[in-house]
Formats: C-alpha cells, sequence, structure tokens
C-alpha cells in the first residue's frame, strides 16, 4: 500500500504488523475500540539513521514536518504526589509544560519526565513514544491542531518505525484530552 502522506518504501496497516511494534502498542491497536478504524492507522518502516528531523524530513518528504506531532511524557507533581501524562504536539512546537500542562495536571510543578521514567512507565524506547499503547488512566493532552491534521506521522514505540494516524483518532484515545494552546 501507498502511505498517505510522506515517501516511504513500504506501508502496512498496524493490524498486519503488529509484530513489528513494541508490546503496549500491538496491544492497544488489537484491541483498538476508537472512532476511526484500526487499519487506517499505518505502520511505515524507517532508519534510525535518518532520526534527526532535517535529516528526516529530507528523505522522506519536506512536508511531513508540517504533518508530524512529538509525544512527550510530563511529570505533574503536588505535594508528595507525581501524575505522569502525555502531550501530543505538532513537531514545530514545544510543549507548554509550565503553563497548561500544569494547569491540566492541577499540579503546582511540572516537568518532562526523566527517560529511564518514561520509558520504563510506557514500555516503548526513547525517541519513539507514542499516544497509542499509554498505560491505561494516563491523561494524553492532545493540541487542537493535532487533532485536525488529515494523517500525522507519531512514533511507533521504537526508534525504528514510525505511525501515520488520522489527527482525529488522537482525540479518541482512552484519557485524551484536546487542547488548545498545549504546543507553543
Amino acid at each position: 500500500m501507498r502511505a498517505p502522506i510522506g515517501n516511504f518504501d513500504q506501508a502496512t496497516p498496524a493490524p498486519d504488523c503488529l509484530d513489528e511494534l513494541t508490546g503496549p502498542v500491538a496491544d492497544a491497536v488489537r484491541d483498538w475500540r476508537g472512532g476511526v478504524p484500526a487499519d487506517r492507522i499505518v505502520y511505515v518502516e524507517t532508519d534510525p539513521q535518518w532520526a534527526d528531523t532535517a535529516v528526516f524530513v529530507e528523505h522522506y518528504g519536506r512536508e511531513l514536518l508540517e504533518q508530524s506531532a512529538n509525544c512527550v511524557v510530563v511529570a505533574g507533581r503536588r505535594g508528595g504526589e507525581t501524575r505522569l501524562a502525555a502531550c501530543v504536539v505538532p513537531s514545530t512546537t514545544r510543549v507548554d509544560v509550565n503553563g497548561v500542562v500544569r494547569r491540566q495536571l492541577d499540579a503546582r510543578k511540572a516537568s518532562f519526565a526523566p527517560m529511564d521514567v518514561a520509558t520504563g512507565e510506557t514500555g516503548m524506547e526513547y525517541g519513539g513514544i507514542t499516544p497509542i499503547g499509554l498505560p491505561e488512566g494516563w491523561p494524553i493532552l492532545v493540541d487542537q491542531a493535532v487533532v485536525d491534521l488529515p494523517y500525522v506521522l507519531v512514533g511507533s514505540g521504537r526508534r525504528r518505525g514510525k505511525l501515520l494516524v488520522p489527527g482525529k483518532a488522537f482525540a479518541g484515545l482512552p484519557g485524551a484530552v484536546v487542547l488548545d494552546g498545549l504546543g507553543v
């Protein structure tokens, strides 16, 4: 099949290549209940040597810069309690951690989660974290601009490979909260 965005050698509906995904992501695709059919989520193989954004878009398609999202894990703290969440923003922006995220999590302080916490809690590789397959109960904060895109390039749970996901599918993820201005 041809990828809906970008110039990839091979594109496969995610339900047809569960072995290429990390356990939590494969489980989420297998048990998909979103309003968008799971077979509209497409897996594309990518080479980690082209992981740097500038090199990636040069190799796989310049239009991907405006059609990509980053998923980062944040930690909100209040008192002695820490609450983890994921934030999904356009790749051309950065997460408003100290404003929108802190208020949304009702935290006194918010920051990016340490790498070992992010990978340990998600079961995904650093640099490949995706909002599909995150731990149950986590809030997934999604910028409205991501939801508005026809397709979005996002991590697949591993450094090798990406998912192409219809933007509106992010709004239907368990725990999703769509926010304006999450990415600044």
